[in-house]
Order: structure tokens, then C-alpha cells, then sequence
């Protein structure tokens, strides 16, 4: 028996914004004089804004309290923001819509899984806003991955035990909490080499549809 619905992370699955979290965060730490690259930022994937901040903090010189972390935060998501402002459907990365239309024709459910809070938006932008059965993200959850609390409330959402749903997710703490959801993943992207993941894939392009309905 196959799947009865799959859950998708959204950045880095069905959009990439890697690119905007970056450039809004290395504004925020140009701005506090903190160091800030490319390795820091990939410890961000999948991770919560403020648990990012943390991160982002841990080069910096100065203390801060919790206001000021949370001013940070909001200013790193204002600049943000303003960036995904020019998403288009044509950011959908290759293969997802393919795929989406294959499941909504097998009659399995679609969901999003997501600890960003900008989930709305993104789709918004992208042309998605009413096409997913359940989106749970950062705005519905208390804990964000690796916790499993967002595919456990997606698969409620959607009417459905754990076990019948597979998570797609392209971060290592995405796998680990779909995994921790008694659920079975599938890593893309960057997780396509987790050693973790139930199945790897490159890209969601061409993707072997057998795997879920099988």
C-alpha cells in the first residue's frame, strides 16, 4: 500500500529563498559589525528565525537582551521581506508542479510542513496560496525542527495517521523530524546525501512517482 499524502518542507523544496535569508541576514550583521557567511548560514536551513539569530549572534563581540534580539529579528524579516516580494510563480523549482498535479490526480494529499512563518506569503507570491489540502509553519507551531510537532500537526490536519505520509525535506533537521514523526522521508537537495533519509533524491524533477503510490 503507498502513501495517502506526502509533506513538503517549502524553502529549498517547492521554492528556493535560500539566497534572500542570506542576503537579510548578512545585512543584519554588517549592520552589528558580526561576522556572517556562507557556512554560518547553511546551520540556518530549517531552522527558527529566532534560534537563527542565535547562531548569527555567536560571532558577535556585544551581549543582547531578549528585546533587542527580538528588534533583530523583526528587522532581519522586514529585510526579507521585502526580497521575496519579487518571487514568482516561475521560482517553483523544476519538477514540483509536475509532481504536485501527479499526486492530486492519485488522489493523495499535499501538505505543507513548514518552521517558516512567511509560508503565506512565499505561496502567495509563487501562485500556491490555495493549492496544498493543509499548510502548517512557523505561525501554528511552538517548536521548530528537529521537533517533529509540524508533521505531526500536518498529518492531523490532512485526517491522517503518521504512517501515511512522507515528508520531503531538503535540511537535516527536516529529516530528523519527519523521522522523529514516525514518518518516512524523502531527502532533496542538500539532504540528498543524508544518510538518515528513507530515499534521496536530487531534484523533485523526474521524480519516480512508483516510490509514493507504490
Amino acid at each position: 500500500m503507498g502513501f495517502k499524502a506526502v509533506i513538503f518542507d517549502l524553502d529549498g523544496v517547492i521554492v528556493s529563498t535560500d539566497e534572500y535569508h542570506y542576503r537579510a541576514w548578512k545585512k543584519v550583521a554588517d549592520e552589528e559589525a558580526i561576522y556572517f557567511d556562507d557556512k554560518i548560514n547553511m546551520r540556518l536551513r530549517g531552522v527558527s528565525r529566532m534560534e537563527s539569530l542565535e547562531i548569527v549572534l555567536e560571532k558577535s563581540q556585544k551581549q543582547y537582551s531578549k528585546k533587542v534580539k527580538l528588534l533583530l529579528a523583526e528587522r532581519k524579516n522586514s529585510y526579507y521581506l521585502d526580497l521575496i516580494k519579487s518571487l514568482t510563480p516561475d521560482d517553483i523549482l523544476p519538477g514540483v508542479i509536475d509532481l504536485l498535479s501527479q499526486l492530486k490526480e492519485n488522489g493523495i494529499k499535499i501538505a505543507i510542513g513548514s518552521s517558516s512563518k512567511n509560508s503565506p506569503e512565499i505561496l502567495s507570491h509563487i501562485g500556491l496560496g490555495s493549492y496544498f489540502d493543509a499548510t502548517v509553519d512557523g505561525n501554528n507551531i511552538n517548536n521548530s525542527k528537529p521537533h517533529p510537532e509540524v508533521f505531526l500537526k500536518a498529518a492531523a490536519a490532512l485526517g491522517l495517521d503518521p504512517q501515511d505520509c512522507i515528508v520531503v525535506e531538503d535540511a537535516a533537521s527536516g529529516v530528523a523530524a519527519a523521522l522523529a514523526a514516525g514518518m518516512q522521508v524523502i531527502g532533496v537537495g542538500s539532504a540528498a546525501t543524508d544518510k538518515d533519509a528513507d530515499y534521496t533524491a536530487e531534484s523533485l524533477e523526474g521524480f519516480n512517482m512508483d516510490l509514493i503510490v507504490k
